[in-house]
């Protein structure tokens, strides 16, 4: 598997044999480009739960995020993961934590960090992507320009998620991205407010 763009265009990603689904070359080259028009990749600061092999991660710093935090459960896949980061010398703006994503949630929720763009790619036919996107809308991780990405199986689609609105949804045969925002009359425990 290839990043699409930016910096690290070309350079390729090692993937976990049998354990990780990555998201389609051409599906992400269609997402980063929404995504660009949209202005949210300039400094984001990026959080990619269920990371796999980081590739939506590593392709958001590649097109000119700031910084990124990757959780994927598997020890194995996230040792994968580590290695390409080092591979891409991307280590000094990201960092792996290997274990469960609410698990993960509830530790960032009792930080500072907030994130500006976060990718929620579960196991493909599984209905974990809307209890995710609740968890991390009702997280406090969240800053005022927050997108919030989702990708599942068409039968499995998040669907309204208390929180957030949705600012697109795009089919890719059975793939569907649906991307969040936060609404616009929401304040931030930062005390910011969406414009």
């Amino acid at each position: 598997m290839r990043i699409t763009g930016g910096e690290l265009a070309g350079r390729r990603l090692r993937v976990p044999r049998g354990e990780v689904r990555p998201t389609a070359d051409r599906v992400r080259e269609a997402l980063f480009s929404m995504l660009a028009h949209r202005g949210a990749l300039e400094a984001a600061r990026v959080l990619d739960l269920f990371a796999g092999s980081g590739a939506l991660g590593i392709e958001a710093l590649s097109r000119g995020g700031r910084s990124a935090l990757f959780v994927e459960k598997s020890r194995g896949v996230a040792k994968t993961l580590g290695e390409n980061l080092a591979s891409l010398d991307l280590l000094a703006r990201a960092r792996v934590v290997q274990g469960d994503a609410a698990v993960a949630l509830r530790e960032l929720a009792r930080g500072a960090e907030r994130f500006d763009l976060c990718f929620v790619d579960p196991p493909y036919a599984s209905a974990l992507a809307a209890p995710a996107l609740a968890t991390l809308a009702a997280s406090g991780v969240l800053s005022s320009r927050a997108l919030l990405v989702a990708e599942s199986d068409r039968r499995h689609a998040p669907g309204p998620i208390a929180g957030l609105e949705l600012a697109f949804e795009r089919a890719f045969g059975d793939t569907l991205i649906c991307c969040y925002r936060v609404p616009s009359d929401t304040t931030h425990p930062d005390g910011e407010t969406r414009a």
